[in-house]
């Protein structure tokens, strides 16, 4: 015998709900919202939203969810896509696999949530919480998370390509093998962050921290990062080539093995840095303070040192007994 469930309030007047029907066993099975209504709907409450779930509905495309409270509920694969979630709290709510793509997320809390793989792409998450959130392999291309808290969230492998982090928090996060190419992260705090691995081609880093960050191997091919702080950092073996870090501080940082060939630090701040067998060919040093700074076994090939302040610093022979090297260049 077919059975006909109440439909929530909202729902009535967008959608027609298909009916339900008893299997062999005589248990109800859940009625069906059609797709290609259920995107035109727009005022949910959190209640019916739950109410609809749970009786077999994963398509919300378009509602208006605004302030809404669904904090530790159980909604993996639920396509959200194009909705308006403004101001709602998700706190520790499971949304693996969640299609939230433009989705407007403006202001929401999602702290500890559970958004591993899930679809951000194109996503509007400005002033969001994030903190502690897991969003392992995560997709966020192209989405807005300037002034989001990212704080102690999980973020392995996600993708951040062409998306906005300007003065967003990320300070303790996990990001390792996360990619943020061509990114805008101008004023980004990265403090203590896991990055080994990350890929930061061509991004705008611009007063970016990452002060105590891991990033061992990291890339950062073609990246602007004027006034970036990266001291006490470790840039084993990351590759900076063609990079402006003009002015950019990297007091103490391990540069060891790394490739900065093509950059330009002029006035950069590498006192007691570690630049043992470092790729410099063709790098502008001009005005850059390499005090205490460690160059043994450096490429330096065309390098402009020119009025750098190398006091104390443990120079190759290329240096030894020159006060600086001019080879016409300028970044």
């Amino acid at each position: 015998m077919d059975f006909q469930p109440e439909l929530p309030p909202s729902l009535a007047p967008a959608c027609h709900l298909e009916t339900g029907t008893t299997d062999s066993s005589g248990s109800q099975t859940a009625p069906r919202y059609p797709s290609s209504t259920l995107h035109e709907v727009r005022l949910m409450t959190a209640e019916e939203l739950m109410e609809s779930y749970q009786l077999g509905a994963r398509d919300f495309r378009g509602i208006h969810l605004v302030k809404g409270d669904l904090s530790h509920q159980h909604l993996p694969d639920i396509d959200l896509r194009r909705a308006n979630l403004n101001a709602a709290t998700l706190v520790g709510t499971n949304l693996q696999g969640a299609n939230l793509r433009e989705t407007t997320l403006v202001n929401v809390n999602l702290q500890g949530a559970n958004l591993t793989l899930a679809n951000l792409i194109g996503a509007n998450l400005e002033q969001a919480q994030l903190g502690l959130a897991i969003l392992n392999g995560a997709g966020l291309r192209s989405a807005n998370l300037q002034t989001a808290t990212v704080s102690d969230a999980e973020l392995r492998g996600a993708i951040f390509n062409e998306a906005n982090l300007d003065n967003a928090v990320l300070c303790g996060a996990d990001l390792t093998a996360a990619s943020f190419s061509r990114t805008r992260m101008n004023a980004a705090n990265l403090s203590n962050a896991l990055l080994e691995n990350a890929n930061f081609t061509s991004a705008i880093l611009n007063n970016a921290v990452f002060k105590g960050a891991m990033l061992l191997g990291a890339s950062f091919n073609g990246a602007t990062l004027e006034s970036a702080d990266f001291d006490q950092v470790d840039l084993t073996r990351a590759k900076l080539n063609g990079c402006n870090l003009v002015n950019a501080t990297l007091v103490q940082a391990n540069l060891r093995g790394a490739d900065l060939s093509w950059s330009s630090l002029r006035g950069a701040n590498l006192r007691g840095a570690t630049l043992y067998r470092t790729r410099l060919n063709w790098s502008n040093l001009s005005g850059a303070i390499l005090t205490e700074a460690v160059i043994m076994n450096a490429h330096i090939e065309h390098a402009n040192f020119s009025h750098a302040e190398m006091s104390g610093a443990l120079l190759p022979a290329e240096l030894t007994g020159r006060d600086d090297r001019r080879d016409g260049r300028s970044s």
